[in-house]
């Protein structure tokens, strides 16, 4: 095989069956790669905002938080990050499912070493080409869109400021990252659970009422009468739904 050492470029393997986990790591390590585990989707996305890697090898049925949320999640803040999913659900609907969240790759198991390890080099030189350099990644984050506008209401993802009906309005971290993932599902019902668990990286330790308190505070923020909301709508049993006027792709 041809691949060369890799300068140390830092891989984030996510994948919660041990053996499959240690081989990937040893066959990573041994072409020239920095490599860390995570073996379920909560200590994942920990590790990504920690590490900061310069891929992602994913792994889909994970313990507590699922791969499709990370992938969800990571993509609210990242859109450059090289994933790679690495999964026995590998039918069609399920690689539709990972290109529609935004996934590079994807890799069904069992998997030929070779291949693999073709891959990860190819998505991993595709990244630094297009940040001009070999650098640890940290420099890709992004958003979405840098203006969004909805109603009366403008949101600058890049300032973090929105313009609405009480005036300007300073949104924090989580309130745009929160927004983000509204826009992204625009139409479409959320529980309140898979908004914890993309908006969070849900633990567990937080409870629906989150993901209400925020929504009460969009309300305030965007709607015109927010006992009476048009954007930021409740599904009975289910959880919001956004609905911006546009048509649903």
């Amino acid at each position: 095989m041809n691949t060369q050492p890799a300068s140390k470029s830092r891989i984030l393997v996510v994948e919660d069956e041990k053996h499959i986990a240690e081989g990937i790591r040893l066959n990573l390590s041994l072409l020239g790669y920095d490599v860390r585990i995570a073996t379920d989707g909560v200590s994942a996305l920990q590790q990504w905002k920690a590490w900061r890697p310069d891929l992602i090898v994913l792994d889909i049925m994970l313990p507590g938080i699922d791969g499709f949320s990370v992938l969800q999640s990571i993509r609210l803040e990242d859109e450059k990050l090289p994933i790679l999913i690495l999964s026995a659900k590998a039918g069609p609907d399920d690689r539709v499912r990972g290109l529609a969240h935004g996934v590079d790759d994807y890799l069904a198991k069992p998997f030929n070493l070779e291949e693999f390890q073709l891959r990860v080099e190819r998505l991993i030189k595709r990244a630094a080409w297009g940040r001009g350099e070999n650098g640890n990644g940290s420099e890709n984050l992004t958003v979405t869109e840098t203006v969004y506008r909805f109603g009366a209401n403008t949101v600058e993802f890049d300032t973090g400021k929105a313009h609405c009906r009480g005036g300007v309005v300073r949104l924090t971290e989580q309130e745009l990252k929160l927004l983000k993932l509204f826009i992204k599902h625009r139409g479409k019902p959320l529980s309140r659970i898979k908004i914890l668990e993309i908006g969070w990286g849900y633990t567990g330790e937080m409870t629906t009422r989150t993901v209400d308190n925020f929504i009460v505070r969009f309300r305030k923020y965007f709607e015109e009468n927010p006992k009476k909301p048009l954007f930021f709508k409740s599904v009975r049993s289910v959880g919001y739904l956004f609905d911006d006027g546009r048509a649903t792709d």
